[in-house]
Formats: C-alpha cells, sequence, structure tokens
C-alpha cells in the first residue's frame, strides 16, 4: 500500500525488456544511434510536429531547467504558479540553469494559473526598466502539483496571455501522459496546437526507469539546447539506453495505457475516500493524486497496516485529537492495484 509517489514504484516490464534489447551489440555513442533516431521520428510524429527536435534527458528536473534557459535570458521573470514543481522542488536547478532568472508566482486554484492574474502579474513585472527583472516566459505544470489538469482551452487562455506580452511558454509535461489522458485529446491540441513553444515530456513517473524527452516545437532554439545539455552535463554517451526506455514506453501506446491506468486507480481511491465519514476531497481527482482530509484515527490505522504515503503539508503530526482532519497526498502508478486501494480503504474506514 504505497502511495507515496509515482516515482516509487518499479519500471515497467517492457522497459526492462526494451533495455536489455538495446544491450546488444555496439552503435555510435551521443545520441547518434539508430533508437534514439527512431524515437526522435515516432514523437514528432505522435506530436503531428514534423518540423520539432526532440533530446532525451535523464531526470524531470533536467528537462524543465534546460527548457527555461533556451526561453529566457538570466534577468528574465519565469512566470508560474507558486505551487509548480519548478518553484517548490528544483532547488534552483531554473534559476541556476538559466543563469539568474527569476520565478514570479501567479495564484489560482488547484495549482492552475488563473489567466487574469498572470496577466496582471505579467503587467506589473519590469516597469521599473533596467532596475527590475524583465519580463521573460511563462511556465505550466500539467498535470498541476494538485492533481488538476489544464485543458486545451485552458492552456490557451494562458498561452494567449504570454502573446500578447510576447513572451514564450514551457509545459512541465512530467505527469503529461495522465493529463492528456484526462483531458481526451491529442498531444498536438495540449501543446503546439494550443500554444506551447517546449514541451518536458514525461516517463520517468509513468513507467520508466528514468527518461524525459524536451520537445521544442520551434526548430531555431534547437542549438542552443543541444549546447546547453552537453554543458550541463546530461548528454548521455550511452545514450540509447535513454533512447530504449523511451522506444519501449511509447510502443503499442504503453504511455498512454499506464496513464490511463493510474488515473483509473485514482479515481477509485478519490471515491472510496469520498464515502468515508469525516473525509472530504481537497482538490478535484483529474489525474492520478488525490489529496484528501482525513481524521487522524483514520491515518493512524493506515500507518499501523503499512500503508506509506505523505501528509500534505509534512508539518502535521499523528498526535492529537483522533477526529482531526489532517491533509495528505495519495499518488498512484502503473503499478497500483485495485486490491492495494481496497486493503488501504478498509483500513481507513
Amino acid at each position: 500500500m504505497n502511495f507515496a509517489s509515482d516515482n516509487t514504484s518499479g519500471a515497467h516490464p517492457a522497459i526492462l525488456e526494451g533495455l536489455m534489447a538495446a544491450n546488444e551489440g555496439h552503435v555510435h555513442s551521443y545520441g547518434d544511434d539508430p533508437i534514439t533516431e527512431g524515437v526522435q521520428a515516432k514523437i514528432r510524429e505522435i506530436f503531428e510536429a514534423p518540423e520539432a527536435r526532440v533530446y532525451l534527458v535523464a531526470t524531470g528536473t533536467a528537462a524543465n531547467a534546460l527548457s527555461c534557459a533556451v526561453l529566457t535570458q538570466p534577468w528574465g521573470a519565469i512566470f508560474c504558479h507558486r505551487n509548480a514543481h519548478i518553484e517548490e522542488d528544483e532547488c534552483g536547478a531554473p534559476e541556476f540553469y538559466t543563469g539568474g532568472s527569476k520565478l514570479v508566482l501567479v495564484d489560482g486554484p488547484d495549482a492552475k494559473m488563473d489567466p487574469d492574474a498572470l496577466a496582471r502579474t505579467i503587467a506589473h513585472t519590469g516597469r521599473g526598466g533596467i532596475h527590475n527583472v524583465q519580463r521573460g516566459m511563462v511556465s505550466i505544470t500539467n498535470s498541476t502539483e494538485a492533481g488538476a489538469v489544464y485543458s486545451p482551452e485552458d492552456v490557451k487562455a494562458l498561452t494567449d496571455v504570454a502573446r500578447r506580452f510576447h513572451l514564450p511558454v514551457h509545459m512541465d509535461g512530467a505527469r503529461f501522459a495522465n493529463a492528456l489522458v484526462s483531458a481526451g485529446c491529442t498531444p498536438a491540441e495540449m501543446t503546439w496546437k494550443a500554444g506551447v513553444d517546449v514541451l518536458s515530456f514525461g516517463g520517468t513517473k509513468n513507467g520508466c526507469m528514468g527518461v524525459e524527452a524536451v520537445v521544442i516545437f520551434d526548430p531555431k532554439r534547437a542549438w542552443e539546447f543541444e549546447l546547453r545539455r552537453k554543458r550541463g552535463g546530461h548528454l548521455f554517451s550511452k545514450h540509447r539506453f535513454l533512447a530504449a526506455q523511451m522506444q519501449a514506453y511509447l510502443a503499442d501506446d504503453l504511455w498512454l495505457k499506464t496513464a490511463r491506468h493510474a488515473n483509473e486507480m485514482a479515481r477509485k481511491l478519490s471515491e472510496g475516500i469520498g464515502q468515508i465519514e469525516g473525509a472530504k476531497l481537497i482538490h478535484p481527482t483529474q489525474a492520478n493524486a488525490v489529496f484528501a482530509a482525513l481524521p487522524r484515527g483514520a491515518h493512524k490505522r493506515a500507518n499501523a497496516a503499512g500503508a506509506y504515503y505523505y501528509l500534505w503539508p509534512f508539518d502535521q503530526s499523528l498526535e492529537g485529537p483522533e477526529d482531526e482532519l489532517l491533509a495528505a497526498r495519495l499518488v498512484c502508478s502503473w503499478a497500483t492495484t485495485p486490491e492495494e486501494i481496497d486493503a488501504f480503504l478498509g483500513h481507513l474506514a
């Protein structure tokens, strides 16, 4: 009963099989191998973007930080939600890789930026001329850190604001597949057709061992990304082992199947929690994460039974009145089973 993160699950067997197959023989290094070339072509096909450039890195933080670095200058502002992953969980990596850009935070419910709030924040930034950080770029997290999903229309509302101020847009898609199957749209509709310039396309949280793709829809930015990736230490020499994961991930729509399963498990968990007396959902369950407030006694029973997950925020204590509500984050993955959820709910009730 592990709901701590979609990072706690292992790699999908198909990913491991792909790695073993790629281990045979000798191929060129640094991405000049046929597996990488095939993956790049496949992603262009999936996104209906024949001119896009595709680059692989091992972590989501690298994907996000390097993406930001090609979209803004060191004196530029990166507009994002105050709960965005690049703000809360990347240890200043975007600031480091951009050479000093400032994250400027925007409000909105369920960790989704409100378009009007974004417009006000951008308009307010840089008014002091040379004395202020300048307007740089917008970064959207989909799905959000609260488990909510931006629809293509939601994305377009934000990119329209960005375009009004002539700003490029990045999408942190560590859970892009979860957002996509929830929204019921195509990859193109969620990204470049809605105004996104660069996408961090996640694999690690959705069944891979460790691989993310950076999809650059404007090829003019590609060479700079290549240089920054190398300079930043993220160009793998044995690159085929990144590509082999992505190849298996995309084959037969595995990436959509694993995301759909994770979302379905989260929905089952959310519905079960909704039936527990005294419990309440904090955010709508739209992807693979459930945010709920449960009585302290329920948490203690679940913990005693071996369930592992995080109280959210972390500074809550299991010591205190049994009926006091404590908030928790519960994340499902490709490996979550209905039986796990049933057992967990049984301990909560």
